[in-house]
């Protein structure tokens, strides 16, 4: 495993601190969500991973046939280095907790990395995630704290996918919250607010 397979960005917290992976959006890169890694978790290790799929220039993390339609089997590819990545950075910094935070293709990735590895994060927050397929659990993610955001007008995400998502989580033993708004793919506070509370609301080690 190499802490290196991807082009990323490192941001060193305080010893012994929560690692927190944060990925961006398609078009974004490795700097798209650190800011906000620092803002919601101030003493973690950041790790911001770029893409390695380039869509007609822009950065994402697997390839899809078109708005919705995933290539399976580089999703297959890009999970599982990304999971070895992932895996890499946990045993070189022995964090207290391992954190994950996604938006649109990146949060795809990250609830694909846990699908496939579920004991991996202790909590994770996926904003606007589109699974268009049934996850394949190899495990349970029962003591996994999960948020999803969504917007209830997103014409990427649809609500009710948003909703079987929600549903697939629970049943595999998730600790699952939905924060929702009346926009579309877009960002806002309300979203951030509870990523913040999420995390903040995490055990710490030791006490």
């Amino acid at each position: 495993m190499s802490k290196d397979t991807y082009t990323h960005k490192l941001l060193p917290g305080s010893p012994g601190s929560p690692l927190l992976f944060v990925f961006h959006g398609t078009g974004g890169d490795e700097n798209q969500l650190v800011s906000l890694g620092r803002e919601l978790v101030p003493s973690a290790s950041i790790v911001s991973p770029r893409g390695d799929v380039s869509e007609q220039g822009a950065a994402r993390f697997f390839r899809r046939t078109g708005e919705g339609v995933y290539d399976m089997e580089d999703l297959a590819r890009a999970t599982a280095k990304m999971a070895a990545f992932i895996k890499a950075h946990v045993e070189a910094a022995k964090p207290s907790t391992v954190l994950g935070l996604g938006y649109s293709n990146g949060a795809n990735i990250l609830a694909s990395v846990a699908f496939a590895e579920p004991g991996l994060f202790d909590a994770t927050v996926l904003m606007h995630p589109l699974i268009p397929f049934e996850p394949q659990v190899k495990g349970s993610l029962a003591g996994r704290s999960v948020l999803i955001t969504a917007g209830r007008r997103d014409p990427i995400c649809p609500p009710n996918l948003t909703s079987r998502l929600e549903a697939y989580l629970r049943a595999d033993g998730a600790a699952v919250t939905v924060e929702w708004h009346d926009g579309g793919h877009e960002v806002r506070p309300n979203e951030i607010e509870a990523a913040r509370q999420l995390f903040a609301g995490l055990p710490v080690e030791g006490a």
